[in-house]
């Protein structure tokens, strides 16, 4: 049986950490602290003043460490960083569970250099245990001190946020928002202790937007429950955020969106609550500033959750939303396109955002140019929509729509692989379009050799 002397495997291996060259022995590790402080009697670390047995498995579970972890902690199997380390007689390590179901399925090589193995007996690594343990005990131990420290300071904030008014609240606000933007344990202190009826207690008619938007900022970051979503649903908090929506930076308003986003899911939700004139038009002119596209995401996320109403779509459609919408297509991304589409298709219901799309002259050519282009969903909505313009004025918009191409379109996506559904949309839709030709001025319309090729 192949194994490792004690006093080779304990002190006198040597590793390339992280394949850059540096090599380490276990002495020189612990010494010099390179893989993390020292090996503190098998594995034991100092918390708070007493001895306390720190768990493995825990400590890789909590830490994101994913491109800081050395290779040589890391199983060439699963590519997870390593709990039991044993070697093979080949002198390459692995997890001690992933070897041996690598085994239990007839396999009688090294996994790494598929050598056949002359010996099946594997051997505890205890010296990289050690380094292992030492290195994620120190980095955890790390983030525990700052997780505490992360937290004593948003506590301090909540306290401070009580008695201080004026700038002094702006600032304090302001750190607040930095901290629990970036860590979860500060959101939880928050939480537990509070924050949330005391930060949302500070929107309300007289509130300044340096406090608004601020206080906003932590809000949309907190997970709210439906008590906190109904407080924050009042008008006066509603109409401070509509405000801030129109006229503050584009973070604040980003914020707004997100924040009125997850409000409107609460149980006994109003739509009256949305059908906001301001709020729309502070919505549109959102989704249309290409310059931040983080904007026209959020914008168009509640654009599409709202259009549900219809007495939001009809107040949606009489803004002018319609023209402005298909404006934006050609240069939307996949998801904010997705949604667009989604919206427009849903204004499509009503007999106003018909005419609205009907009189858009770039409705047409712009949905014909989405077909088979960028997903089935998309594919799914413009064809919906050309359906209802198609149908509403037959003559008029069929023939628009075959001149840019759309004949050709709907034999692709009925030869294609989409769903029944799609293709039976395609089917009745080339019908109709074919009402105004002839057979042979149609056929040619249809361009079938290009097509085919």
């Amino acid at each position: 049986m192949f194994e490792v002397s004690s006093r080779r495997r304990d002190r006198d291996v040597r590793f390339d950490v992280g394949g850059g060259g540096h090599v380490l022995d276990l002495d020189t590790a612990v010494k010099d602290g390179v893989l993390g402080g020292g090996v503190c009697g098998g594995g034991f670390s100092s918390i708070g003043g007493g001895e306390k047995k720190l768990d493995l498995k825990k400590m890789i579970e909590e830490l994101d460490l994913a491109e800081d972890i050395p290779a040589v902690f890391i199983c060439p199997i699963s590519l997870e960083p390593m709990q039991d380390p044993v070697t093979l007689c080949t002198g390459q390590t692995y997890e001690k569970s992933n070897i041996l179901k690598w085994f239990s399925l007839g396999h009688f090589t090294c996994p790494t250099t598929m050598q056949e193995l002359w010996n099946d007996s594997i051997t505890p690594n205890n010296t990289l245990y050690h380094l292992s343990y030492s290195w994620f005990s120190q980095k955890y131990l790390l983030m525990k001190k700052r997780s505490e420290d992360v937290q004593g300071r948003a506590s301090e904030l909540l306290v401070s946020l009580k008695k201080i008014k004026g700038q002094a609240r702006v600032q304090a606000l302001k750190e607040l928002q930095q901290v629990v933007s970036v860590h979860v344990s500060a959101k939880k202190t928050v939480v537990d202790e509070g924050g949330i009826p005391l930060i949302s207690s500070l929107l309300g008619p007289f509130t300044s937007h340096a406090v608004g938007s601020e206080a906003i900022g932590i809000l949309v970051n907190l997970p709210l429950d439906s008590e906190s979503k109904t407080n924050l649903l009042q008008p006066a908090k509603m109409s401070l955020m509509v405000d801030m929506l129109n006229e503050g930076s584009v973070d604040t308003k980003i914020n707004c969106t997100k924040l009125i986003e997850m409000l409107i899911d609460v149980k006994g939700f109003q739509s009256e609550i949305v059908s906001s004139h301001s709020l729309l038009v502070g919505l549109l002119r959102l989704v249309k500033d290409r310059r931040h596209p983080n904007g026209t995401s959020a914008g168009l996320g509640l654009l599409k959750t709202i259009c549900f109403h219809k007495q939001v779509k009809n107040l949606v459609v009489s803004i002018g939303a319609v023209p402005q919408l298909v404006e934006l297509i050609p240069s939307l991304n996949p998801s904010c396109l997705e949604s667009a589409l989604f919206i427009l298709d849903a204004l499509s219901t009503l007999p106003e955002g018909k005419s609205a799309l009907k009189e858009c002259s770039k409705t047409i050519p712009n949905l014909v140019r989405l077909l088979m282009r960028v997903s089935e969903s998309c594919t799914q909505y413009a064809l919906s929509i050309l359906w209802v313009i198609c149908k509403l004025a037959p003559e008029e918009c069929a023939s628009l729509a075959v001149e840019a191409g759309l004949a050709a379109k709907l034999l692709l996506v009925i030869q294609s692989g989409c769903n029944p559904a799609v293709k039976q949309r395609s089917a009745e839709l080339l019908k109709l379009c074919s009402l105004n030709y002839t057979a042979t001025i149609f056929i040619s319309k249809c361009k079938l050799t290009r097509t085919i090729q």
